[in-house]
């Protein structure tokens, strides 16, 4: 499988949400209680696919949910670098058409603020 530039950004939202206090983890759930499932795209047309459980376990893993998905998000591996590097917003990439939403489209807003948080932890 070809490199995915997303990989390194899965691994630091998961080890930023693994650094995270029992009470952390409890605040991020209130606030969000979502499962996201990401289908990221590399140039080569393969997929990669994370998901984040805010809901549950509050993890980040490779796969599909355990479960249903609230949000499903499909996507380029590029947005995904562009929109964890805080080079683009959420909204900005669903409206130009370079992310697809399936599933609850108001909780992929909420994933800006899980990012932002994650950025500002590393």
């Amino acid at each position: 499988m070809s490199e995915f530039k997303s990989t390194q950004y899965f691994k630091q939202i998961s080890d930023g949400i693994n650094g995270f206090s029992d009470a952390e983890k409890k605040d991020l759930q209130k606030k969000t209680n979502a499962v996201f499932e990401f289908h990221v795209k590399n140039k080569g047309g393969e997929e990669l696919v994370q998901t984040i459980d805010l809901k549950k376990d509050v993890s980040v893993y490779e796969g599909k949910a355990k479960g249903k998905a609230d949000c499903i998000i499909n996507l380029a591996d590029e947005t995904f670098a562009d929109l964890a590097d805080g080079k683009i917003n959420g909204q900005k990439a669903f409206m130009g058409g370079k992310l697809k939403v399936k599933g609850n489209i108001m909780l992929a807003t909420k994933l800006d603020a899980v990012l932002k948080a994650q950025k500002s932890k590393l």
